[in-house]
């Protein structure tokens, strides 16, 4: 449990100093196509007119506004482990309608079956119990509903591999540094994907906490997979 502190208190205090540069790096490292994978991920959601949708680790709300465009009629909330992040989505255009929640996603500030359904952007490498994130998305969402994670992953096939290799330890530090002016960060990065469990275990640790009908896709050259279950 010190072991887990100790990770969270890391990935706020990391994601705090690059809060303020946040959406402009993102832009840059995935070149343009982030918030495509988001209108994506929104889309496969299934939240029906009137629901409620949940984006978990929400960051400084790129998912959770473009919700209210891909969505229309769907009440949205925001939350995230990092005030700063937080901080930077209530200064976007939009903020006013969602209420953005401080939380923990070990440990969610909601009731069972409050939501209709619940996404992630980018979380599930930055968490230090996988399984107990997605056992309380899954806790959170009513029967029925979906539980989307969108997340980066390290290619396996050649020359993709070597190529996001050299883009992810030389470009992509050495962009974010330039732009954020914090090297450490987007050293950070490439560490957590190459590090990060590939789809197909991701899918089985989903199908662990109740899951079903669990897909995935992949996108962006194998560098990005999107997953999908049903909670029973």
């Amino acid at each position: 449990m010190d072991g887990d502190g100790a990770q969270k208190r890391t990935i706020r205090d990391l994601f705090s100093r690059i809060a303020g540069h946040y959406d402009r790096v993102n832009r840059l490292l995935s070149l343009g196509q982030d918030n495509r994978w988001r209108r994506r991920a929104l889309e496969l959601a299934g939240v029906p007119r009137g629901g409620v949708l949940l984006d978990v680790a929400t960051g400084t709300g790129d998912m959770a506004l473009l919700a209210r465009t891909v969505l229309p009629g769907v009440r949205v909330v925001g939350t995230d482990l990092t005030p700063a992040m937080l901080s930077e989505a209530r200064r976007k255009q939009g903020h006013q309608a969602l209420p953005w929640v401080v939380s923990d996603g070990l440990f969610l500030a909601f009731a069972d079956n409050a939501f209709d359904a619940v996404t992630s952007g980018f979380m599930m490498r930055n968490v230090p119990d996988i399984e107990q994130a997605f056992a309380e998305q899954v806790r959170v969402v009513r029967p029925g509903g979906r539980v989307v994670c969108l997340e980066m992953t390290w290619p396996r096939r050649f020359p993709m591999r070597l190529l996001f290799a050299a883009y992810f330890f030389g470009l992509a530090p050495l962009l974010g540094g330039l732009t954020a002016g914090a090297w450490a960060p987007y050293q950070y990065l490439p560490r957590s994907v190459k590090g990060f469990v590939g789809p197909e275990a991701l899918a089985v640790t989903m199908a662990q906490v109740g899951l079903q009908g669990i897909t995935w896709q992949m996108m962006m050259g194998g560098t990005v997979a999107l997953h999908v279950g049903t909670k029973a």
